[in-house]
């Protein structure tokens, strides 16, 4: 019999209904000592991930707030027509960024594009994003991943370097230029996902990889107020060097210091070797050239995952993108005050996510809960919660106190979803984790490219009625991705992801 537990849970069509037959661990695993956590190769590697990710999403948000600062806001004034559009009056101290240009120094460019060029630039990005996701798990999956997260860091850090020149030839070459990071970023999270296949313990799975989808967060809270500062301090273009920079620094180290596998990485003791290969099984690694395309299309708990993740995406991505914006021509925060107060939810969101992955994995220890309830719990919380207060902050109207407040609190309680959904696809295909994200993924990032786009269509005007349309909307389309993964989603291993090898060896056993 093969020594395995979580993602070799031998699951078929017959025992569907039998969950809590299939227990996380085996008799045989128990038996395998854990070595220590703390500066262990797997954690170092999600430090790493960590990082990266901080690194990747640096480089995609430093537009939101840099656009405040390339956009010249004296020339054109919003159009309020009635009571309904008028905006809110500023607060004392601000800066109204709709009648004077943002604070930098003298002879940084500024451009003249309306809300709509805006929205379309924010979203360009994902029309390159969408097209590797898939690739970049299929081949991630058959390779390796290192070398796809990796190298797409280091594609999205040089493109970077290149913004000030591409804005400067006009506003369609910048579109372009972000298409192609987008291109080139597109491949990491289905690295990310085919590597922890190889790396990940099941029952480590949630805190491993909360801890580097972390740094998602994280970079967004960092590089949203140091954004605005460096625009005030040393001008808009010299945010897109530091954040280049940044991240080619980082891809060097990456190559220098990670492997695919753990049987490949040089410095790695024997007694976590052991655990992490004897821990996965037969069931993760490396997929080959083939892969069961047809029953993953008609697979339910995979397009419960994918609807999920679109839905939960809107919200995310809107704020993600338009959120300087809102702080800038509905609340009339100047830019650091704009740049700063932006960044405040993902710090929220960065603590929660990792404490959610840390609770996920101590329920499944000891077998409280099955995978299937705590992905459902995690997502529900995740998705729910955060639409109610986003509501909230529609209510919120001219307060500026309770539209940060609000927000803060929807994005940190969004971040449990990472103990959810976002790492059901390794609980349901452990062997094609990464193409499955690569698919759940492009799927996911479809909100990346419309939600600018409808954020600028709703607030043409810049009126506070606009902005709480956008709030309503990404409320309920919130709402929609929770119900729908508590009808159908799952944490069993579906049939068509256990090999026929390990089948046989089941049933011979």
């Amino acid at each position: 019999m093969a020594l395995k537990y979580g993602c070799s849970i031998n699951t078929t069509v017959e025992d569907e209904n039998n969950e809590e037959d299939s227990p996380l661990l085996q008799k045989e695993a128990e038996q395998l000592p854990v070595p220590p956590k703390c500066c262990s190769v797997r954690c170092n590697l999600a430090i790493m991930m960590f990082f990266g990710f901080a690194v990747v999403y640096g480089l995609r948000v430093n537009l939101s707030v840099a656009m405040v600062a390339m956009v010249n806001g004296t020339s054109a004034q919003p159009s309020l027509n009635g009571s309904d559009t008028k905006e809110c009056p500023a607060s004392p101290g601000t800066l109204n960024s709709s009648s004077q240009s943002p604070d930098q120094p003298d002879g940084v460019p500024q451009y003249q594009w309306d809300s709509e060029t805006q929205g379309m630039l924010l979203g360009a990005f994902f029309f390159g994003y969408l097209f590797t996701q898939i690739p970049g798990g299929y081949l991630s999956g058959h390779f390796g991943g290192s070398i796809f997260l990796g190298g797409g860091v280091l594609s999205t850090a040089v493109l970077t370097l290149l913004t000030p020149l591409a804005a400067q030839l006009g506003a369609r070459w910048l579109f372009a230029l972000r298409a192609l990071e987008g291109f080139g970023e597109g491949v990491t999270f289905p690295a990310m996902m085919a590597m922890w296949a190889c790396w990940a313990p099941p029952l480590e799975r949630a805190r491993l990889m909360t801890l580097s989808g972390a740094g998602a967060n994280f970079g967004a809270f960092v590089s949203l107020p140091l954004t605005g500062f460096i625009c005030h301090s040393l001008g808009w273009p010299a945010v897109f060097y530091c954040c280049g920079g940044a991240g080619c620094l980082w891809a060097v180290l990456w190559f220098i210091m990670v492997s695919d596998d753990p049987r490949k990485h040089p410095r790695i003791s024997d007694q976590e070797k052991e655990y992490i290969v004897y821990s996965i099984g037969s069931e993760g690694g490396s997929h080959g050239w083939s892969v069961p395309l047809l029953p993953m299309l008609l697979s339910i708990p995979l397009w419960a995952i994918i609807i999920t993740q679109m839905c939960s995406n809107w919200s995310y991505y809107t704020l993600l993108t338009s959120l300087p914006t809102y702080m800038d021509t509905v609340l009339h925060f100047d830019l650091r005050q704009n740049s700063f107060l932006s960044a405040l939810p993902y710090l929220g969101g960065w603590l929660f996510s990792v404490l959610s992955g840390v609770i996920a994995d101590n329920l499944l220890e000891r077998e409280l809960l099955s995978i299937t309830a705590v992905r459902k719990i995690f997502t529900a919380v995740g998705l729910l919660l955060p639409a109610g207060f986003l509501v909230a902050v529609a209510f919120s109207g001219c307060s500026g106190v309770l539209a940060v407040t609000f927000l803060t609190l929807s994005s940190t309680i969004g971040g449990a979803s990472s103990a959810g959904v976002y790492m059901n696809q390794i609980d349901i295909a452990p062997r094609y984790a990464g193409v499955l994200l690569g698919i759940t993924n492009t799927f996911g990032t479809i909100p990346g490219v419309l939600a600018p786009i409808a954020v600028g269509q709703l607030t043409k005007d810049h009126s506070l009625m606009g902005w709480r349309k956008v709030f309503y909307v990404s409320a309920g389309v919130s709402a929609v991705g929770a119900i729908i993964f508590t009808l159908f989603g799952t944490g069993k291993i579906q049939h068509w992801a256990v090999s026929e090898d390990e089948t046989e060896t089941d049933r011979d056993s």
